[in-house]
C-alpha cells in the first residue's frame, strides 16, 4: 500500500532509521528536506540558487523556497515519508497547501517519542574514528580498546553536533519551533504516536501495525 507520512520527533529519536526501512517497505520515496536543499545548491537549480544567497548571506533559507524544492520532489509521487520537515507551524501549513493542491493528503504524522534522558544519551555517546570513519556509541557499540578505533587504532573523536552542548542546544530548539507541531497535527486527527525508545525492529513493528490499523479503518 502507499503511505504518505511526516515523521516528527526530537533529534535522536530514530527518524532517519525509521524512514529508510519504511520507504523501503512501502516502495515510496524518502524525502530529507536537508538532503533536498544541499542537492539543489550543488547542481545549481534556480530554487537552489536562490536558497544559495541566503545561505552565503548567513540568513535561513525562506519557506517558500523551501516549499518549492518539496514539490518538485513530489511532482508524480505516488507514496513519501518526509523526515525533518515540516518543523514550525508555518511550513506545516504550507506544506498542508501544497498537499491539497497536488490532492495527496497525508495518511499520518508519526510522533515518535522517547525520554529525554535516552535521547541524551544516544546523541552524546557517539564517537568516530577520524580516519577510516568508523563509528561507535558509548552504551550500544563500544570500541573493544575504550577510546580507540577497533580497524586502525586511532583515537577516536566526538563531532561538534553530539556534544553535550550542542545536544542540549537542539533540544531547545526543538522544544520551541517544532514541539508545537504535536497540537497542530494533533487537532487535525492525523497523529500517531509511537514508543520510539525500543529497539529498531520493535518500533518498525509498531508503525507498521499502526498504519495497517489506520488504513484499514479507512482513515
Amino acid at each position: 500500500m502507499s503511505v504518505r507520512l511526516v515523521f516528527l520527533g526530537p533529534p535522536g529519536a530514530g527518524k532517519g532509521t525509521q524512514a529508510q526501512l519504511l520507504a523501503s517497505q512501502y516502495g515510496v520515496e524518502q524525502l530529507a528536506t536537508g538532503d533536498i536543499l544541499r542537492r539543489n545548491v550543488r547542481e545549481g537549480t534556480e530554487l537552489g540558487r536562490e536558497a544559495k544567497r541566503y545561505m552565503d548571506a548567513g540568513d535561513l533559507v525562506p519557506d517558500a523556497v523551501i516549499i518549492g524544492m518539496v514539490e518538485s520532489e513530489l511532482a508524480g509521487s505516488t507514496g513519501f515519508i518526509v523526515d525533518g520537515f515540516p518543523r514550525t507551524i508555518a511550513q506545516a501549513q504550507a506544506f498542508d497547501a501544497l498537499l491539497a493542491r497536488l490532492e495527496a493528503p497525508l495518511t499520518a504524522v508519526l510522533l515518535f517519542e522517547v525520554p529525554r534522558e535516552q535521547l541524551i544519551e544516544r546523541l552524546t555517546g557517539r564517537w568516530i574514528c577520524p580516519k577510516d570513519q568508523s563509528s561507535y556509541h558509548l552504551t550500544f557499540n563500544p570500541p573493544r580498546n575504550a577510546g580507540k578505533c577497533d580497524v586502525c587504532g586511532t583515537g577516536l573523536v566526538q563531532r561538534s553536533d553530539d556534544t553535550l552542548e550542542t545536544v542540549t542546544r537542539r533540544m531547545a530548539v526543538y522544544d520551541e519551533q517544532t514541539a508545537p507541531l504535536i497540537a497542530y497535527y494533533r487537532k487535525q486527527g492525523n497523529l500517531i504516536s509511537i514508543h520510539a525508545e525500543r529497539p529498531v525492529v520493535d518500533v518498525t513493528a509498531e508503525i507498521l501495525t499502526a498504519l495497517s490499523e489506520r488504513q484499514g479503518a479507512g482513515a
